[in-house]
């Protein structure tokens, strides 16, 4: 399988205390945290193409551009979708839209940039 624009991701959790803004500190609400939002789409652009990478190789985030519009309590189950849109080089380009019970939660972009993962582990070593 080639990295090609069209593959899918999907991922989907049930909120629990410790994804709120509350516990991870980002808000004072016991409502899904934002950071968690982005975790979770994250998670879906990595499994949307890791069947596709060459061997020896990971992606990495890059630039995220998330729009978080409507909370999710704890107990929603919360599904992130992603959709490779462009692969421009090195860098994924996904479509994300996050959605629960009541309808969309976030939508927005990710990009995540392909790398050797031991050349990549060096380096961040220095």
């Amino acid at each position: 399988m080639a990295l090609t624009p069209g593959l899918g991701g999907s991922v989907t959790i049930s909120v629990e205390e410790s994804d709120t803004a509350l516990a991870i500190r980002s808000g004072d609400v016991p409502v899904l945290a934002t950071p968690r939002v982005v975790a979770l789409a994250e998670q879906a652009a990595v499994e949307a193409v890791a069947d596709a990478l060459p061997p020896g190789t990971t992606t990495v985030g890059y630039e995220v551009q998330l729009t978080h519009l409507a909370p999710s309590l704890v107990g929603a189950k919360v599904t992130a979708d992603v959709v490779l849109e462009g692969v421009e080089g090195r860098r994924l380009v996904f479509r994300v839209s996050v959605t629960d019970a009541n309808g969309l939660v976030a939508v927005g972009r990710i990009t995540r940039v392909v790398v050797q993962r031991a050349r990549f582990l060096e380096r961040a070593k220095g």
